[in-house]
């Protein structure tokens, strides 16, 4: 099923492009036409980090390809055990982006190359006005941690935080989203979304595996005290731009999630729990965030914090027989529940060097459950990065260390190239 799918998505990526391409050529031949000055200028760009741009009708109408790649060696080693060497593409990615200005409308769609399941983003959007934009589809949400809210290709690190890798996966979802900005000397940014609640690929592949839960509905609000960050500076949490004056925004974020199949909601069917008839009986699942980052003159301050919590948990069987309770703290062996926190800092100076270093905290809800999903530990992680052109161009060295209270601990080096064209 999955070759199949894989397949399907190929053969609509072909087609989109056969019908484009000649479109783009007929488009550039116009363009290449001196003798009409009164009629609409179409053109086409290419620049590294911002792919492949045609514009049309002197810009009513616009189209980009592009896309990145990131081959990377990671060395993996657990106390008393051997080390784990891997050398792969980490991400590969390919994106297509559009906008219709005169129409208010844009979309986006990004595929994965190096994931058995590509599909990342599909969304249309809709621009009522300059400050306010509905977004329909499948998604990079921003009810989750600030971190999470950044493209796989704008992180700070070789990998997101651990913070962000226990309690989402892709941090992507399928429904409506609503953002918003307001302000200038202080801004303010409200934004609202209602998704499926399963994550992305919400559906599954076939009508056998159906998305399952209710809805999740969730919200940001992003206070801006000093005013906003400068154009392009606000995509990642590393001062590139190198911000003349300090600018810092305070985020609060959270999301109910009804009926739940899925340890951090981004996926579903991985269990099921029950009621007293047999039937489907899921948890509801809370997240809680708060956040802040700091940027001047190269230095950045990102801190993040995280609470988890689990409702509908009444007369709850783990079998369909009813005959197995749901123990009280059994809960956190099916969901990520607790706290964490994340602080990391860095330094990017004018030549495009990037000193960074980041710490971490996990705590579960319930103490002494070695059997729950969050385990008690901490880890630290030091990172140095050349941005050669942004973030177009980079190499990145991070080493990891992770340290739970029970178990083993875990370090990690890796090597990472990006090139995006």
């Amino acid at each position: 099923m999955k070759r199949f799918q894989n397949f399907n998505y190929a053969k609509t990526l072909c087609t989109f492009l056969c019908v484009c391409i000649p479109f783009f050529a007929v488009a550039q031949d116009d363009d290449d036409d001196d003798n009409f000055e009164d009629e609409p200028r179409n053109k086409a760009t290419f620049n590294l980090g911002s792919g492949l741009n045609f514009s049309f009708n002197d810009g009513d109408y616009y189209f980009n390809m592009s896309g990145f790649i990131q081959p990377s060696y990671q060395n993996i080693k657990t106390s008393g055990l051997d080390a784990d060497n891997n050398f792969n593409s980490k991400r590969t990615f390919l994106q297509f982006a559009g906008a219709a200005k005169e129409e208010k409308v844009s979309f986006f769609i990004q595929i994965d190359y190096s994931s058995s399941d590509p599909l990342m983003d599909a969304w249309v959007a809709y621009h009522p006005t300059e400050k306010i934009t509905v977004s329909f589809g499948q998604k990079q949400t921003f009810v989750n941690n600030r971190e999470m809210t950044y493209r796989e290709d704008r992180l700070q690190f070789n990998d997101r935080s651990f913070l962000s890798q226990n309690f989402s996966n892709t941090g992507r979802e399928f429904g409506v989203f609503v953002a918003s900005k307001f302000g200038d000397k202080f801004g303010i940014s409200p934004m609202f979304s209602v998704t499926s609640g399963d994550g992305r690929n919400s559906f599954g592949t076939d009508s056998r595996d159906t998305d399952l839960g209710g809805l999740k509905v969730g919200g940001r609000l992003d206070l801006f005290p000093l005013g906003y960050f400068k154009e392009g500076n606000d995509l990642t949490s590393v001062d590139l731009g190198r911000e003349e004056n300090l600018k810092f925004v305070v985020g609060f974020a959270g999301s109910l999630n009804k009926g739940v199949s899925n340890s951090n909601g981004e996926g579903h069917g991985d269990f099921l729990l029950y009621n007293g008839d047999g039937t489907n009986n899921l948890p509801d699942y809370n997240q809680l965030y708060a956040d802040v980052l700091l940027k001047y003159n190269g230095f950045s301050l990102l801190a993040e914090y995280v609470n988890t919590s689990a409702d509908n948990l009444d007369l709850v069987f783990t079998d369909a027989n009813a005959t197995q309770l749901l123990a009280p703290t059994q809960i956190s062996q099916f969901l990520v529940l607790g706290d964490s926190f994340n602080v990391q800092t860095g330094y990017a100076t004018e030549s495009g060097f990037s000193f960074d270093a980041r710490y971490e905290s996990m705590s579960p809800e319930f103490e002494n459950q070695t059997t729950s999903i969050l385990q008690d530990g901490n880890a630290y992680t030091f990172g140095i990065s050349k941005y050669f052109k942004n973030n177009s161009l980079k190499l990145q060295t991070s080493y990891s260390s992770i340290n739970p209270s029970v178990g083993n601990n875990l370090s990690q080096f890796q090597v990472l190239m990006q090139i995006a064209f």
